[in-house]
This record gives C-alpha cells, sequence and structure tokens, in this order.
C-alpha cells in the first residue's frame, strides 16, 4: 500500500484535495519577512496578498528544508507504507535539492519502503490538473508503476499559459531586463509565458495590450486543445476578474461541452507573476 502525495505549488482547491484524500507538501513563501506555508486557500486572502504587491511589498518564495520534507514522510513509512509524491516541476525550484537529501536518509532508515518523486514538469494548476487525474487513478487502486505509465501521457498533454499584465515581476525575478521592461511598459506590451515540455517557463508571445494577450492563449485552446469535454480547462487569476469571467464565458461558448472551473492564483506562483496576471490550462494534442 502507498499513499499519494502533492504539494500546494500545484493549486489546487482544499476541498479538492481533502475529498481526494491527497497529502499536501505546503510549499513556503515570505512576506515581510514571515514566513508562512499555502494552505491551498483554506485561510487565504487573496485580494490582500496582491494588494500589499501593488503596494510595494515584496513577497519571495523559498525552499523547505531536508527536516521539512522528512516530516511529511517518515510518519507513512514508519506505518509500514510506501510514497508516491507528484511535485512541481523541478526545473523551477532548489527545494527537490532538499528533499533528495531527507529521501536518502529515510531510505537507509526504511529500506523495504519505496518513495518515489515524479515530477510534473509543470507549475500551478498545471501541476495540479495532472496531480486531480493521477488522483482519480489512485482512488481506482492503479499501482506506482501503473501512476508512472499514466503522467507519462497526461504531462505530455497539459498546456499552461499565463498572460502577464504587470513587468514589474518578471523584471524582479530576472525574466525581463530593465530595458525591456521600461520599454515595454511604455508600449503597453503584455508577455504571454508558457510551460515547455522540459518544465521551464518560456515567452511565446508578446502582445500589444492585455485584451490581445488573453486571445492569444484562447487561440492556443482552439488550435491545440483536445478532449475538452472529457478534462477540465481552469482559468485562473491574480485578482483580476474581469477579463478572466470574459475568458471563461468565451470559452463556454465555444465549447459547451466544456467544464471550466476559475480559480485565484495562490501567493506562491503569484509572487513571480505578480498581480493581474491571467492563467489557462488545458489538456492538449502536444505541449
Amino acid at each position: 500500500m502507498y499513499q499519494f502525495f502533492c504539494d500546494s505549488n500545484c493549486e489546487l482547491w482544499h476541498t479538492t484535495v481533502n475529498e481526494l484524500g491527497i497529502n499536501v507538501i505546503n510549499m513556503p513563501y515570505v512576506m515581510d519577512g514571515e514566513e508562512k506555508l499555502y494552505d491551498l486557500g483554506k485561510e487565504h486572502d487573496f485580494k490582500a496578498f496582491f494588494d500589499h504587491m501593488k503596494n510595494g511589498g515584496t513577497p519571495k518564495t523559498t525552499a523547505l528544508n531536508e527536516f521539512a520534507y522528512a516530516d511529511y514522510f517518515e510518519p507513512v513509512l514508519a506505518r509500514g507504507e510506501d510514497i508516491y509524491y507528484i511535485s512541481f516541476s523541478h526545473q523551477m525550484s532548489g527545494t527537490f535539492n532538499s528533499m533528495k537529501l531527507a529521501i536518502d536518509k529515510l531510505k537507509e532508515k526504511y529500506p523495504d519502503r519505496e518513495i518515489r518523486v515524479k515530477d510534473s514538469k509543470s507549475i500551478s494548476l498545471g501541476s495540479g490538473f495532472i496531480t486531480y487525474y493521477g488522483a482519480l487513478k489512485y482512488r481506482e487502486g492503479a499501482t506506482m508503476d501503473e501512476l508512472d505509465a499514466y503522467f507519462d501521457d497526461l504531462i505530455a498533454h497539459t498546456d499552461v499559459y499565463f498572460a502577464v499584465d504587470d513587468l514589474t515581476y518578471l523584471y524582479r525575478g530576472g525574466r525581463v531586463s530593465g530595458v525591456s521592461r521600461v520599454i515595454g511598459t511604455l508600449l503597453n506590451i503584455k508577455p504571454v509565458l508558457h510551460v515547455d515540455s522540459d518544465g521551464k517557463i518560456v515567452n511565446v508571445s508578446k502582445e500589444k495590450g492585455f485584451k490581445k494577450a488573453i486571445a492569444y492563449m484562447f487561440a492556443q485552446l482552439k488550435a491545440k486543445g483536445t478532449e475538452l469535454d472529457k478534462y477540465n480547462v481552469y482559468v485562473l487569476h491574480a485578482d483580476n476578474e474581469e477579463p478572466a469571467n470574459g475568458l471563461v464565458s468565451t470559452i463556454q461558448a465555444t465549447y459547451p461541452n466544456a467544464n471550466v472551473l476559475m480559480q485565484p492564483i495562490g501567493p506562491v506562483i503569484g509572487a513571480h507573476c505578480g498581480p493581474g496576471t491571467v492563467g489557462l490550462i488545458f489538456h492538449s494534442n502536444a505541449r
């Protein structure tokens, strides 16, 4: 028997993970010198978080240490169960170095137990999308090997796009230069980011105006979306409901059989993309 784990960077809603019986590793961020753990929306004030950013607050993400990982994993191993952890992209954080140290020590202590880690090669509800459908397979009784095969296919068909409204936060994170930030802001350039097949965030378009950036994402859904009546479509926003609602309405009008869900972007992801961001996640013909 094994336990199914995810982390809060997958941004599945707290009620969903509870209903599915998923174990959650809560990922940290720091605001005003205070470390907090994202609770998947259970007690989080999203508007206050993004308002603070708009007023000059600069949240930072941090890595869990190896002892924190051990605290999550060891009780499961101690009672004789194995672990399957579907994680956010390993390309995006140094936290997995600490995780590996913890796992290596736990394997020495519990040599008969298995800890398997699967990289979703995605972030936010891209990782959540993959986690959600994997958890359904887990509940149906899938073995670890069966989950591996299922994830290999699903990961390759999960598309994630973000339209960023304010270049300030990409500049702080080193994703655009100071010159690009100034020129882009003056020209009202809105970048569209995509999570590629390696799990890296890449800039795929620079649109003049936020409406065109949203339209670009919808065009990707139309061009690449598959089985939209089978898999959820997620629209995300960082305190920017109006364009997010508009995107939801457009998708529903075009694909009346699609189950379109809207959700706020959490603080760990929001610390990097900034307020105003809108995201789109869907099942595609190829990432």
